[in-house]
């Protein structure tokens, strides 16, 4: 058995007798400097505070004058009265080790904002409306648009441009598009990002009073807003869209013409290629069953062209959701 007590040569040093000897470094340090053991009495730091100081410093943290101050403030404080208690970094060190360092401004942090899961099977059951603003005639002068659209139809069902962002003219716009769309009490549900309009104790008191239900995206969230985001982004990337508006005349004019042909003439490939109106007004069935007997009569003439049997035409979705909960996804 190697007598690991033994000193190694100064000559070779410890890392070639350990080799030597086929033994680690680490057991040789290991038995030449045990660890105390667990009852053994550690030995006070010289510089380190003795249980009496640590007392007196939480004490005085702790206390009715200091209770509510930082440790800067404390120890400049305590230094005006020409105390010294400790260093700033010790009075920390004791703190931590009494579970008092905390964040104290609890009013500031960010509550749990729960994430929207919205569901609409029909028309005029879920709305998503959002503002966007749209380049003026002079540098940073903007136009404000409007816009509420139907989640399920894609479809939209109110607009109108402003000079300016106002809860006031949002209220209005719902309200008109509400009795345009003939929406009964208890029957709609609006979404919204988390704007100054959209969160303003007008919208929501004329939403309460009309029975709809209010929710909104959580913060720095667009995903939770997708059917208005992709609606401006099909607006500000159309080949048409200007560069910035001469008038307020112009905005409409052109918004006017955009709208039309948005719900009217484009085919939306998330509804299967049908136009939002005539989803909307419940013609996109229809419409698909139509393009079934064209692709039949089709394959009753030519069967030999079409390899993988007879086409399909796009399906039109029976829902739209926001944020579909994972168990249904999968």
């Amino acid at each position: 058995m190697i007598d690991l007590s033994i000193e190694a040569s100064s000559e070779h040093g410890p890392t070639l007798a350990c080799r030597a000897f086929g033994v680690s470094r680490a057991t040789f340090y290991r038995h030449r400097d045990p660890q105390p053991s667990e009852n053994a009495k550690i030995p006070r730091h010289p510089r380190q505070l003795s249980e009496e100081e640590q007392h007196n410093v939480l004490n005085t943290l702790n206390s009715e004058p200091y209770m509510d101050e930082s440790v800067p403030e404390v120890y400049a404080d305590l230094l005006d009265q020409g105390t010294y208690l400790c260093s700033q970094r010790t009075m920390y060190r004791i703190l931590e080790a009494n579970q008092a360092v905390r964040e104290r401004r609890d009013q500031r942090r960010h509550p749990e904002y729960t994430k929207p899961e919205l569901l609409a099977t029909a028309p005029n059951q879920v709305w998503s409306w959002d503002i966007t603003k749209l380049k003026g005639p002079r540098k940073w002068s903007y136009f404000y648009l409007y816009v509420i659209m139907d989640i399920y139809s894609r479809c939209v069902v109110g607009w109108m441009v402003a000079g300016r962002e106002s809860a006031s003219l949002a209220e209005r716009l719902i309200m008109e598009t509400c009795e345009k769309q003939d929406i009964a009490k208890n029957q709609l549900t609006i979404h919204a990002d988390r704007g100054t309009s959209m969160k303003s104790k007008l919208v929501a008191q004329l939403m309460a009073d009309m029975g709809i239900t209010k929710t909104h995206s959580r913060p720095h969230t667009s995903n939770d807003n997708p059917y208005s985001e992709a609606q401006f982004k099909t607006l500000k990337y159309r080949h048409s869209f200007p560069k910035s508006f001469g008038s307020i005349e112009d905005t409409q004019a052109y918004l006017r013409g955009f709208f039309e042909w948005y719900n009217q003439i484009h085919k939306h490939s998330g509804i299967g290629y049908v136009t939002p109106q005539s989803l909307h007004a419940g013609q996109a069935h229809e419409i698909r069953q139509k393009r079934q007997r064209v692709l039949a009569q089709a394959y009753e003439k030519h069967p030999e062209r079409f390899v993988k049997g007879m086409s399909q035409p796009p399906i039109i979705p029976t829902a739209a959701w926001i944020n579909k909960p994972a168990e249904i996804a999968a």
